[in-house]
C-alpha cells in the first residue's frame, strides 16, 4: 500500500482548457505522466472564469462562451518526486503557471481500505 503522510509539496499547475501536448489534451497528458512516473494521485479543477497573463477574461457565461476555461491540476507529492518530473513539464507546454507549497497530509487511503478500517460502508 502506497503510503503518503506528514510534510509534503502541493503542486497546482495552470492551464487552459484547449492546450495540447501532441494530439490529447494537456491536462490528460499531465495526469498520464504524473500515473507513469508513480505519484499518489492528480486531480484536473475546471473553473468557470479566470485570467491569465494576457489579461484575457475565460468565461463560461452564456453571452461569451469561452473554448477555453481555465483548468488547475493538483498533486500531492514528496519534494523528490515533483523534483524530479519539473524538468519533463517544462517541455510540454509553453504558457501557465505552476506553483509549489508545503502541504501537510493527515490522511491518505484508498476508499475501500478506509472503509475497512471503520468498518463502514457507502453503497458503492
Amino acid at each position: 500500500m502506497f503510503c503518503l503522510e506528514g510534510e509534503q509539496t502541493l503542486m497546482r499547475i495552470f492551464i487552459g482548457e484547449s492546450d495540447r501536448f501532441g494530439h490529447q489534451p494537456l491536462y490528460q497528458a499531465l495526469v498520464d505522466l504524473f500515473r507513469q512516473e508513480g505519484f499518489a494521485g492528480a486531480t484536473v479543477l475546471k473553473g468557470i472564469m479566470g485570467f491569465g497573463a494576457g489579461s484575457r477574461i475565460h468565461t463560461d457565461k452564456l453571452l461569451r462562451f469561452s473554448a477555453d476555461l481555465p483548468l488547475v491540476i493538483e498533486v500531492v507529492e514528496s519534494q523528490e518526486k515533483i523534483d524530479a518530473v519539473l524538468p519533463k513539464l517544462d517541455g510540454m507546454f509553453g504558457g501557465g503557471m505552476i506553483t509549489l507549497e508545503r502541504a501537510r497530509v493527515i490522511r491518505y487511503a484508498p476508499k475501500r481500505a478506509a472503509r475497512a478500517v471503520s468498518g463502514k460502508t457507502t453503497g458503492h
